[in-house]
């Protein structure tokens, strides 16, 4: 690392270099941020506290959505900070340990990406021996080769960008440390390392494609001999939302990092920067809960409060009516008449108390 001291520190030119767009964008990011913040957590809180989603599936749910809010927040607060403060500076280490969760996150979601669609295809490709092949310790395994690929990778680009020389411009045309603004301020020829970077990225990346566009093939190959369009439908609905993330995913990093570093344009590197690691992490909670029933029910229990009042109360009354229901299955002996009597004048106590608020609720008494 000698050959790095003469240049100890960094500057990140931000969001935009036009003055008059720093506060407008900043703000918007802030707001971007938040809701990626909020959307994530609230899909690894619905996950992990409702049983009904402990399935394999909404365990890479889960381990997405944290990759995903881990990934946004190496780069956002930094450069949201940096906009408001007016200190673009970021130290060598920093921007290194920057540059090292960045592509351990984004890797480790491409990977990610890959072992949902294999479960999707299993699903629906040999759904037998699914339940048998999809254990835990399957799902497990998964995630942490994911999560060894993820360091691995990570490590060799941190290693193959940092150990080319700094010595001239400091000044880095983006709001965080990236590979291709990076290797365009490096000291002599940098071909050899970003000809290694490029082949290392794009075997990996072009691997886990290759192996997601198999799982489709599969699934559509399954989902057209079934005799039903509703069947067809009902099978391929599952995996709509993934296809999404895949779409989103892969349209957004190949136009920043399949390319070599001679072509690379700083606006251009901007942009994709904003979709691949900002707009894409906001996105997947929106595009795993909006048409999933399942995610809706678990965000409900998670937020209850942000029902509306007479959603609150058509809860209230299920709950409670359930909950009547079921009481005599709790009773492990024959009932007497003084117990019949108590589930008679509990029954009618409860819908006297349903009838009570619905009344409240339209501002006339109780009959």
């Amino acid at each position: 690392m000698a050959n790095l001291s003469a240049v100890s520190v960094f500057i990140l030119q931000g969001f935009s270099t036009v003055p008059a767009f720093r506060l407008l964008s900043t703000a918007a990011f802030l707001l971007v941020y938040l809701a990626a913040v909020l959307g994530n957590v609230s899909i690894v809180l619905a996950v992990t506290l409702n049983t009904r989603l402990h399935t394999p599936m909404y365990f890479f749910v889960k381990h997405l959505s944290l990759v995903d809010l881990c990934s946004t927040s190496t780069t956002l607060p930094r450069a949201l900070v940096a906009s408001m403060a007016d200190t673009k500076e970021i130290s060598l280490p920093a921007c290194a340990s920057q540059l090292f969760a960045f592509v351990c996150f984004g890797s480790l979601e491409c990977f990610l990406i890959t072992s949902m669609a294999f479960d999707r295809c299993l699903a629906i490709y040999r759904p037998l021996v699914y339940g048998v092949t999809m254990n835990s310790q399957t799902c497990v395994s998964l995630v942490v080769v994911a999560w060894v690929s993820g360091l691995l990778f990570s490590t060799f680009h941190t290693v193959n960008t940092f150990s080319l020389s700094f010595c001239g411009p400091n000044t880095i045309d983006h709001f965080f440390c990236d590979i291709p603004p990076l290797m365009r301020l490096a000291c002599g020829d940098t071909a050899g390392h970003e000809a290694v970077g490029f082949a290392v990225s794009g075997c990996a990346i072009m691997t886990c494609f290759a192996l997601t566009c198999l799982s489709y093939v599969l699934i559509v190959y399954t989902v057209a001999r079934v005799p039903s369009s509703a069947g067809r439908w009902k099978a391929f609905s599952t995996c709509s939302s993934h296809l999404a993330t895949v779409l989103l995913f892969y349209g957004t990093g190949s136009s920043a990092y399949m390319q070599p570093t001679a072509h690379y344009s700083p606006l251009q590197g901007r942009l994709a920067a904003v979709f691949y690691s900002i707009l894409t992490p906001t996105l997947n909670p929106l595009i795993y809960s909006l048409r999933n029933k399942d995610m809706k029910d678990a965000l409900r229990k998670v937020y209850p409060q942000v029902l509306h009042p007479a959603q609150k109360l058509r809860v209230l009354e299920a709950a409670e009516y359930r909950a009547y229901k079921m009481a005599p299955v709790f009773d492990f002996h024959q009932p007497d008449e003084t117990e019949e009597s108590h589930y008679r004048l509990r029954g009618a106590g409860l819908m006297l108390h349903h009838q009570t608020r619905i009344n409240s609720q339209k501002g006339g008494p109780a009959r």
